[in-house]
């Protein structure tokens, strides 16, 4: 199969990834409508055309955060990456330093802190959930400080686990060998098992060993379900600050209200993000809510936006609504499960491609340069 686009990469995961952890990436909550929309809402929007003007030496390079990226496309922090494909997040840590683009690791990863660290160079972004376990939740932040992560990226919308009726029906878990449906899903996928067997990597390495009264599986999952602290604050947010002392961002902004509370904090960039459209369903997409956001506090703090994006297209309309960074999370791990590291590899090759040419073809030969002006008035 000839790979040219995030959805050939997609259609290549599903083959070779087993279903329950395939549909784990690729779902939303609920009806899944925001998970729809943020791919969906990309397209209402028109990019201008224009011709006769110099296309030659072009470059996408953008900072994020003070970071120099090849392109501002980062690697979204996205849980149980190490199910796609087995040592997962360390195979997209690899490409994308490789690639010169921020790889962010989950709270919620399979390979930990450390074991990212251990395979790589250059400094990577760690995202952290608040737990109500504070020993535990400062632990993790030293540990990210010890391993010379280079941001910590704060989610604040996961308070709450939304439902996801995909993952329920599937009995998710990242002990599929103790059911009969997930003993049939591996068996319908022996490279896969294969690959997993050879690894140690297999449960929540950030938190097996770690957290208090959690040392396997078993343990794991009780402790999980009762952590994350419906409690959290504006005040927990200035503590995090403090206690990381680093580049902080605050993911899950979506709306002016919010945004302005999160530049009050001192953050260095928030992400307008509804969580891939996995927590709640009816909200809208990130994309809609971009402009109103970079127009509210854009002038005050960095404003970045994940959810949706597929293709270099989206890349750059986020960039011409006011975005300075975006993030991909499921066109990684479609590469990811596809193919591994290469795979990884291929979807920023893929996301880079299109992005060049579109700009070129709106005219500009520097992303830094791209902005309303761009797209077609009464499109966004």
């Amino acid at each position: 199969m000839t790979v040219c686009t995030i959805e050939d990469l997609r259609k290549l995961a599903e083959k070779r990834v087993p279903r329950m952890f395939y549909d784990y990436a690729d779902s939303g909550s609920w009806t899944e409508s925001t998970y729809r929309a943020n791919e969906s809402d990309f397209q209402k929007i028109k990019l201008r055309q224009r011709v006769a003007v110099d296309m030659t030496n072009r470059s996408t390079a953008m900072p994020m955060v003070g970071n120099n990226t090849f392109m501002p496309v980062a690697l979204a922090p996205t849980g149980l990456a190490g199910m796609q494909r087995a040592d997962g997040e360390i195979h997209a840590a690899k490409a994308a330093e490789k690639f010169g683009v921020p790889f962010t690791l989950s709270t919620m990863s399979i390979c930990s802190i450390e074991d990212v660290a251990e395979h790589t160079q250059a400094p990577f972004w760690f995202q952290l959930y608040v737990m109500k376990d504070k020993r535990f939740l400062e632990s993790l932040i030293d540990r990210a400080k010890a391993a010379k992560c280079s941001a910590l990226v704060l989610t604040l919308d996961l308070q709450i686990l939304g439902q996801r009726h995909k993952d329920v029906r599937n009995g998710l878990s990242t002990a599929p060998y103790k059911s009969i449906k997930g003993l049939t899903q591996i068996a319908a996928k022996p490279l896969w098992a294969m690959r997993m067997l050879a690894t140690k990597r297999k449960g929540f390495r950030n938190i097996i060993g770690h957290a208090e009264g959690v040392s396997n599986l078993d343990s794991l999952f009780s402790w999980t379900a009762e952590q994350f602290d419906p409690q959290l604050n504006w005040k927990d947010v200035e503590w995090i600050k403090k206690k990381w002392g680093g580049k902080l961002i605050l993911k899950g902004i979506l709306d002016t209200e919010d945004a302005k509370l999160a530049e009050e904090t001192g953050a260095d960039a928030i992400i307008v993000s509804n969580h891939g459209g996995r927590q709640l369903d009816g909200a809208p997409s990130s994309i809609s809510q971009l402009k109103d956001i970079v127009d509210a506090v854009g002038d005050q703090i960095e404003v970045h936006v994940d959810g949706g994006i597929r293709s270099g297209q989206d890349v750059l309309k986020a960039i011409a609504l006011g975005a300075k960074g975006t993030y991909i999370g499921r066109p990684f791990l479609y590469g990811l499960g596809a193919m591994g590291e290469q795979g990884v590899t291929k979807t920023l090759e893929i996301v880079h491609k299109e992005l060049d040419i579109t700009m070129a073809l709106c005219g500009e030969r520097e992303l830094r340069n791209i902005g309303r002006k761009h797209l077609l008035p009464g499109s966004f």
